[in-house]
């Protein structure tokens, strides 16, 4: 049946997720790997994480805010100035040559979230308090309350759980760890690839974890997104 990896926010980093793949020596054909979105904007290579991905036969794509405005732009031409300023002008620079429709494809088919096995997969956060079908794009894309309390939980050792859910694995909120943190059964995946942290990928039944090198190491003298004042 092959194993089940989760992946968090790469960022157009190329470099790191052929890292993970090759360091979790991840079977292409056999293997899951589900990613919580943000595949695109801040480092250069969004077009080669795109053919990368598409080379997993058993893929499955949780849509992040990112991929949210790639795909906006890739469907419509509309850029959006906020994705332009935060990481998005990296996305159209590697596509410089045109959108092949393989990829207008991939971003079509990214879910606004996953469910396994009583096991919850989603970019952003939840309401622990709505049915799933009674929540909006924005919560699943944006909202960080979820995330921001299993922060809290991990950081002051809280036991109890959040959601009525098993497991839930969240992107979108970086913690400042260079691993995935664990508060209650929300996992936090994001571990900052996307500025000067690392990308990370994790058998969701060992809780092995396979993480990049810094991602501005694999790309000296590019700079990848700026944070707003």
């Amino acid at each position: 049946m092959g194993k089940t990896f989760v992946m968090g926010d790469m960022h157009g980093a190329y470099r790191a997720l052929r890292q993970c793949l090759d360091r979790s020596a991840f079977d292409y054909k056999h293997d899951r790997l589900i990613c919580l979105g943000d595949v695109c904007d801040g480092w250069p290579e969004t077009r080669a994480c795109v053919e990368e991905l598409l080379r997993i036969k058993r893929l499955t794509l949780i849509l992040g805010n990112h991929d949210f405005w790639t795909r906006q732009w890739m469907i419509t031409g509309y850029i959006n100035d906020i994705w332009y300023d935060q990481g998005g002008l990296a996305t159209l620079q590697s596509y410089d040559d045109g959108v092949p429709d393989s990829h207008r494809a991939f971003f079509r088919k990214a879910l606004p979230y996953y469910l396994r096995q009583n096991k919850l997969f989603v970019h952003a956060g939840i309401d622990p308090m709505l049915p799933l079908r009674r929540q909006d794009e924005d919560m699943f894309l944006w909202d960080r309350s979820l995330a921001k309390e299993a922060m809290d939980r991990f950081a002051h050792n809280i036991p109890g759980k959040l959601t009525s859910f098993d497991e839930v694995y969240l992107g979108h909120t970086g913690t400042g760890y260079l691993h995935p943190i664990q508060g209650g059964e929300v996992w936090l995946m994001d571990t900052g690839a996307g500025w000067s942290g690392v990308l990370s990928m994790m058998n969701i039944e060992t809780k092995e974890v396979f993480t990049s090198d810094a991602v501005p190491d694999l790309y000296p003298g590019i700079i990848g997104r700026v944070k707003r004042a």
